[in-house]
């Protein structure tokens, strides 16, 4: 956050005109890296919907990739997470903003779309499939941002990866159709 555009040049290794030219803000940056790098996510989670799979199935393969993305992607999220940060890091252009609530509206519309699915193929209960898409979504953010605070992270006592697949496991046995309690 302390970089101005100059010092993203040279570590870019661009000319600081070249950089100016496309950018005038780092807030222009951040958002031109943020959409870029969405889309890319977007369509890595698109892809790991396979129609062959039941809800259930399909729910646990996106959230192992979502998983598996932070894992191997952390400094990624932190961009994400800025948002929640704003008064310590500053406010951010309207433009950030706007981008992660698309990203996040897009996918979060992907997991409602499952849920659905699970709904119509009498797998899970009807239920408020974008409320439930939602509530998966905070869930593994949550749990993901664990890890970022040495207090949460004492609190959770168990594995990250333990804790996300049973978060997971929780969630479709409370929507799972023919619990008997419907």
């Amino acid at each position: 956050m302390a970089a101005n555009l100059d010092d993203v040049a040279e570590r870019a290794g661009v000319a600081k005109g070249t950089l100016y030219r496309y950018f005038e803000t780092k807030g222009e940056l951040y958002v031109a890296v943020l959409a870029d790098n969405g889309a890319i996510f977007e369509r890595k989670m698109r892809a790991t919907l396979d129609p062959a799979l039941d809800a259930p199935d399909q729910l646990r393969r996106t959230a192992r990739f979502y998983f598996d993305h932070y894992v191997n992607n952390r400094d990624y999220f932190q961009i994400f997470w800025a948002l929640e940060n704003q008064a310590v890091i500053g406010a951010l252009p309207a433009g950030v903003v706007d981008e992660v609530a698309r990203l996040w509206e897009s996918c979060v519309s992907l997991v409602a779309g499952v849920v659905k699915d699970g709904v119509g193929s009498g797998h899970f209960v009807p239920c408020d499939a974008w409320e439930v898409a939602h509530v998966l979504w905070t869930l593994a953010n949550g749990l993901i941002q664990t890890e970022t605070s040495a207090t949460r992270l004492r609190l959770r006592r168990r594995r990250l990866d333990e804790a996300f697949e049973d978060a997971v496991e929780i969630v479709l046995r409370g929507i799972a159709a023919g619990r008997g309690d419907a």
